[in-house]
């Protein structure tokens, strides 16, 4: 429906961050025809939905209308549906109109595809930090680890934040690293000796209880590299469980993988949470442990970089997680958003309760 003049209303399609790291927070508003409003949001459920090739083919034919007034948006879209499918050729193509249109320099390419991912398992795997308290009520996140570990099939785990571990937390930790051996996931601890100065009152030879103490203290000392203390400690657990303890071998994280946690851990910041993958469906696992991470936060920052989609469905369970934070006061920040989940984000009107932030 036309206004005055035949002119048709127009609408805003996106807020776009398309600032360096000095400039964070610079918003460049794009307007473009109803129609094309359309479009953007036909190939944003599209493309959540799985259907890749139509939301390609809906995006080209707007870009191929001469008599259509394409904004920065649904480039972005365009540009990063080709990353996130892995067509560089046609990437490439386009980026060069991209930087006579827009006279900026376009974004570089970069294969953010299923196969790219599962080419490089190593740069999926997970750094998590375990919290200061290790009780019972860690059993769930300690499950949730797990699922990551069995999905990457490397993990790694860093002790440094952890204060204190009740005989409940023993028995659960012990019980995630016997569930990560058997699913034979290449497990690395960072700080382990934390844990070891924890567990030492805990373990008083003679006294044939807390027995799951005994053995995370055995297992922690393999990643301690304490040889000489663990034969020791073996030998007290021999004697006082009557039966024979586990067999030495050295875990202690190659070196320099230390630092490099210690680096990630500072770049990523200890208040964020991480989404990766392809969320789906209604009681989507990773939301669940975004409500766990926020309840304790005023300020809620969640890196998205890795995050390829987010479904119909998802997008919902999120939006309602996230209205759920926003009325108790708390601010959340979805970062690093690819432009097609951004677009679904504004859809469903994610970008109205929380603060999205597009890749470059």
């Amino acid at each position: 429906m036309g206004g005055a003049g035949g002119v048709s209303p127009k609408t805003e399609l996106s807020a776009l961050d398309f600032s360096n790291a000095s400039q964070q927070g610079a918003i460049e508003v794009m307007e473009v025809a109803t129609g094309v409003g359309v479009v953007f949001e036909e190939a944003a459920v599209l493309y959540a939905n799985g259907n890749d090739r139509d939301a390609e083919h809906l995006l080209t034919a707007v870009f191929d209308d001469p008599t259509a007034t394409v904004g920065e948006g649904l480039w972005m879209m365009l540009l990063d549906l080709y990353r996130l499918t892995g067509q560089r050729e046609r990437f490439e193509a386009r980026v060069i109109d991209y930087a006579r249109r827009f006279e900026r320099s376009p974004p570089a390419w970069e294969d953010l595809s299923l196969q790219s991912s599962r080419r490089r398992p190593e740069a999926a795997a997970a750094l998590v930090n375990l919290p200061a308290v290790l009780s019972a009520q860690a059993a769930q996140q300690l499950q949730q680890i797990c699922v990551i570990g069995r999905k990457s099939g490397t993990l790694r785990i860093d002790l440094g934040r952890l204060r204190s571990i009740d005989d409940q937390g023993c028995s659960v930790f012990k019980q995630a690293l016997a569930q990560l051996a058997a699913d034979r996931v290449r497990l690395t601890i960072f700080n382990a000796s934390r844990l070891v100065d924890l567990l030492a009152p805990k373990v008083r030879p003679g006294e044939a209880d807390n027995r799951d103490c005994w053995m995370l203290m055995l297992e922690m000392l393999k990643y301690t590299g304490e040889s000489a203390r663990f034969e020791d400690l073996a030998v007290d657990y021999a004697v006082t469980f009557e039966e024979s303890p586990p067999s030495w071998e050295s875990k202690v994280p190659a070196p320099g993988e230390q630092q490099a946690a210690v680096e990630e851990t500072q770049e990523h910041g200890e208040e964020e949470f991480c989404f990766d993958g392809e969320l789906t469906g209604s009681s989507n696992e990773a939301i669940r442990k975004l409500e766990e991470f926020a309840a304790s936060r005023q300020t809620v920052t969640v890196d998205c970089s890795q995050l390829r989609r987010i479904d119909f469905v998802a997008a919902g369970t999120l939006f309602n997680a996230i209205a759920s934070f926003q009325a108790h006061g708390r601010v959340v920040q979805l970062q690093k958003v690819n432009a097609m989940v951004g677009a679904l984000m504004r859809v469903m009107s994610i970008d109205q309760v929380a603060v999205v932030t597009l890749r470059g």
